[in-house]
């Protein structure tokens, strides 16, 4: 066990630190503001604090982690080694900078708390981040500096044994729109072969026109390979399902379509099944649970696990409703217009609310990647979009964290922008089985 010392224990302070050593270093902790204690403790120990109490292993402390509320705070983003840091303390420190408080900036996803831009989506973009700033958004920076930390501790309680963690990738799957031209109804079919009559698209026509005829398979229903890759490469999959009504962006089929509710039941047994909530969801919190409650009567238990639709989250509020309806597991965490890790950890972790200053039961699993990202927003080819998954898992194995990856279902239909995307995804189950 590692004895901590501080002046003063926070809410802020406890949430940080469990984090940094019993999840990402699977140590055991203490804390104690008893001089006595400290110094009685034979095993490894460290001060945190303004000032050593002798000659221990000391990290100097910043004043963000025995503060309450939002205030103004300063970031100079510094080079340290091969990574990058902020929040610089003194030389009697054992690490240059206070790395929790850090740690806690990052986590709690402070800076989206602070006034700023919005996208069009009145989402917090990737652009207005200090790690997309100062370019550090594709590192794990949090497991980095937890596994630097550990090695100095090493060397200073050579004794002390360290239980490492192992590498695990979680696929997540995003369900939209669950077929491209089955089960529309009526209205929407007849809208869409007009619209393909009007744009003379032909081919697009005649090729809804088999599908609807069975002579297709529908291009979007691409479960059965999704769920036949998933026992392959025993890749653990969640798919998200939309089950909203419709509106201008939700555009799923019918909850109420029985055909719709059989796939969902059937995904439901050989695989986990979460909550995909519609886009005005943010800040509803009865819209929330009337999707929630739906999708609990189609599969006939407990949805736990929620991704938000178009990745729109409002903090505290969206979270606080989630906390409220008993979602445990929550997988928005990522950024739709760039790759990385928007809390700067590859660690799955819980959602601190600033609010009310405590850690909530949430357990906030960040995506690294998405595949929209990589072909809608930055326009990569399939060669570059593959390469960059490879990079971001080769970083997270690095600190034996956890990546997860966001794809639709409808990506993996052999038409379209997304032509090829079924070998990638593939490809990539390969490759990550190896590590």
């Amino acid at each position: 066990m590692l004895l901590i010392y501080t002046p003063k224990i926070t809410p802020r302070l406890t949430y940080t630190f469990r984090h940094f050593f019993k999840r990402i270093l699977q140590l055991e902790i203490d804390f104690t503001t008893e001089i006595n204690t400290f110094v009685a403790h034979n095993g490894p120990k460290i001060t945190y604090a303004k000032q050593p109490l002798s000659t221990e292993f000391f990290i100097q402390s910043h004043h963000l982690l025995f503060e309450q509320g939002i205030n103004d705070v300063d970031i100079f983003v510094h080079d340290w080694e091969e990574t990058k840091c902020f929040f610089k303390v003194s030389d009697k420190s054992a690490v240059p900078f206070d790395v929790f408080a850090a740690t806690f900036y990052l986590l709690s996803r402070y800076e989206e708390y602070i006034p700023h831009v919005r996208d069009m989506h009145d989402r917090f973009p990737a652009k207005e981040s200090i790690a997309y700033k100062n370019e550090f958004l594709d590192k794990p920076v949090i497991d980095i500096w937890a596994f630097k930390v550990k090695k100095l501790l090493m060397e200073r309680f050579p004794e002390f044994e360290f239980t490492n963690r192992r590498f695990n990738y979680l696929s997540t799957i995003d369900v939209d729109c669950a077929y491209a031209y089955k089960r529309k109804g009526f209205i929407r079919t007849i809208g869409g072969f007009t619209k393909d009559l009007f744009t003379l698209n032909l081919k697009q026509f005649w090729f809804r026109l088999l599908v609807l005829l069975n002579f297709k398979k529908d291009p979007f229903n691409t479960f059965d390979w999704l769920l036949k890759l998933q026992k392959k490469y025993n890749t653990k999959t969640i798919f998200f399902f939309l089950v909203s009504d419709y509106t201008t962006f939700d555009k799923n089929i019918s909850p109420g379509n029985t055909k719709f509710q059989s796939l969902i039941k059937h995904v439901a047994d050989y695989s986990d099944v979460g909550l995909h909530p519609s886009y005005f969801t943010m800040r509803d919190i009865e819209k929330l649970k009337k999707e929630k409650k739906k999708l609990e009567s189609i599969i006939n238990q407990p949805v736990t696990k929620s991704r938000q639709h178009y990745l729109r989250f409002e903090l505290p509020e969206t979270f606080q409703n989630l906390v409220d309806l008993e979602i445990e597991q929550e997988y928005s965490m990522g950024y739709a217009s760039h790759y990385g890790f928007r809390a700067g950890t590859c660690t799955p972790f819980y959602f601190y609310d600033m609010q009310h200053e405590i850690q909530t039961p949430l357990k906030l699993f960040p995506f690294a990647v998405m595949d929209v990202t990589l072909k809608d927003y930055l326009q990569y080819s399939n060669k570059k979009s593959f390469q960059i998954m490879i990079q971001l898992a080769e970083e997270v194995k690095k600190v034996n964290g956890t990546f997860i990856t966001l794809n639709h279902n409808e990506t993996f239909n052999p038409y379209g922008r997304f032509k090829g995307w079924k070998s990638i995804y593939e490809r990539l189950l390969k490759h990550l089985s190896s590590f």
